[in-house]
């Protein structure tokens, strides 16, 4: 396709063949296949020797999202077009949505005394943005396979198939973002910067945020210890129209039962033996905001019947007070007992279970998020680093791995703080990273000891690694397949794969 010269009607031509073979390709469901295709298409069309093709966009949390095909480079040659792409004045011009195009990267003074221009021997270059809605990446081609710089005709076409390749891109892009972090979309709606991970079960909770903060109505957080519901109290709280008021938390259960009362609705001096003054309780603390009351299945008879009184008619009685104070306060009660069961042994009122329960959330375990347990645990080794002013440490593969496929029966909570300790067992060993046997230091002593002293834990995995490799020998590395014979998420799958580090033939 590549002709030096081309009249107005034989340009027309070109142009209108270049562009309906673009169209076809918007039969592809997925970004890679589709820079694949387009890649070989704007090589023979340009002629050119190498070529490089990237969409590179935002992702959430300040991660990035990339994708890219090439055409006649090895890994280093990818690496000093990416530099090239990304500083001096190609970045610069493709930032302005302008084509860059030189007869020779070593004799222009704009590149001539870039490294990786000088290491490659840089000839011809033509490099054309991708622009959709947001910036969306670049085609860059270098060496003419004929002689001499690329035509007048070539940059046209390029800057064709840059703004045909746009919107099917863009299409594609937005559908796998939302694959790769299915949080994205209702992060886009939510203040919820402090909430780590990107799996369906947190897209569902988050989902149900949503709908749930901006509504002025009792909220009843479940699920296992550890699973981080008082900070989607919080989140709630910070989505809702009370997000300028205060956010008042009182753990039930870790209060004696003869002050819990008087904690949550205050007391009258005299009205116990402790109550030497007026004391302000955590309802009167919350006015004009949400009140967050942990372990709520904890509260005694008697607090249980007055919170029930203050759902219901917006007043509470104070400890020795004989006069209704009003309260203007949202309710988010947590707990990690059944209260259904609770009720039906009568250690639960039943009007003031129905009462807290008009908006159920239930929070996932950890082992029904697994595909955050990476994200996490890089998190919170962060967060020990700057709490106790220790150097940032990275997380090997393995410890990553290790860590994704454990058992975590105290959920988030028990992750942080194995994470915290390993950040601070690392430290100490003077080690550049943290490695497995910092995290399960158990783990080490019973390999050493032979396999008849295994954990348990490291034996299921072992079980895991080998049935799932037989299975995936047995179907071709067919995922959707393995996914339905041994009935796992597929998303779950692509992560026992990467666990396990299991590869292909």
């Amino acid at each position: 396709m590549n002709v030096p010269v081309l009249d107005d009607p034989r340009r027309t031509r070109f142009e209108r063949d270049l562009y309906l073979r673009l169209l076809q390709l918007g039969h592809h469901a997925e970004v890679t296949p589709l820079l694949n295709e387009a890649m070989g298409l704007i090589v023979e069309a340009v002629g050119a020797r190498i070529a490089y093709l990237e969409i590179t966009v935002d992702g959430s949390r300040g991660r990035i999202l990339r994708w890219s095909a090439t055409h006649g480079l090895d890994e280093p040659g990818v690496e000093r077009v990416r530099t090239l792409i990304s500083s001096g004045i190609v970045a610069e011009a493709l930032a302005t949505g302008t084509t860059i195009e030189t007869p020779s990267a070593l004799l222009d003074p704009r590149f001539s005394t870039r490294t990786s221009v000088r290491v490659g021997r840089i000839e011809a270059v033509l490099c054309a943005p991708i622009e959709g809605r947001e910036p969306l990446g670049v085609v860059y081609l270098q060496g003419h396979a004929g002689a001499g710089p690329f035509s007048e005709r070539d940059r046209q076409a390029v800057e064709l198939f840059a703004r045909s390749l746009s919107p099917l891109a863009e299409r594609l892009v937005a559908r796998e973002r939302s694959t790769i972090d299915p949080t994205l979309d209702v992060r886009e709606r939510l203040r919820c910067t402090s909430v780590v991970g990107r799996s369906p079960a947190l897209a569902s909770i988050l989902g149900q945020i949503a709908l749930i903060a901006p509504l002025d109505v009792s909220v009843l957080l479940t699920g296992e210890s550890g699973t981080g519901k008082s900070q989607i109290a919080r989140v709630i709280h910070d989505n809702s129209p009370r997000a300028r008021g205060p956010f008042v938390e009182l753990n039930c259960g870790a209060l004696p039962e003869a002050l819990l009362e008087s904690e949550l609705f205050g007391a009258l001096p005299g009205s116990h033996s402790t109550a030497v003054r007026r004391i302000d309780g955590k309802v009167a603390a919350a006015e004009g905001g949400t009140l967050f009351l942990d372990e709520i299945a904890d509260l005694t008879p008697s607090a249980q019947a007055k919170l029930l009184q203050l759902l219901q008619s917006r007043q509470y009685y104070a400890l020795g007070s004989s006069r209704p104070a009003t309260a203007d306060v949202r309710i988010i009660a947590a707990t990690n007992v059944d209260l259904k069961t609770a009720v039906g042994e009568r250690r639960f009122r039943e009007d003031l279970f129905y009462r807290l329960q008009v908006l159920p959330l239930r929070m996932p375990a950890l082992a029904e998020r697994r595909e955050d347990i990476a994200e996490l645990a890089a998190h919170f080794c962060g967060a020990a680093s700057d709490r106790h002013g220790l150097p940032k440490l990275e997380l090997a593969p393995s410890t990553l791995r290790a860590a994704e496929v454990a058992d975590w029966p105290g959920n988030v909570r028990q992750l942080a703080h194995a994470m915290e300790v390993a950040t601070i067992r690392a430290t100490g060993a003077g080690a550049h990273r943290i490695e497995p046997h910092h995290l399960f230091p158990d783990a080490r002593d019973d390999q050493a000891a032979g396999s008849e002293s295994l954990t348990f834990t490291e034996a299921t995995r072992r079980f895991q690694s080998r049935l799932l490799g037989e299975a995936l020998a047995a179907n071709d590395w067919n995922v959707a397949q393995v996914a339905t014979r041994l009935d796992l998420a597929r998303s779950h799958l692509y992560t026992l794969i990467r666990s396990f580090g299991l590869k292909r033939g």
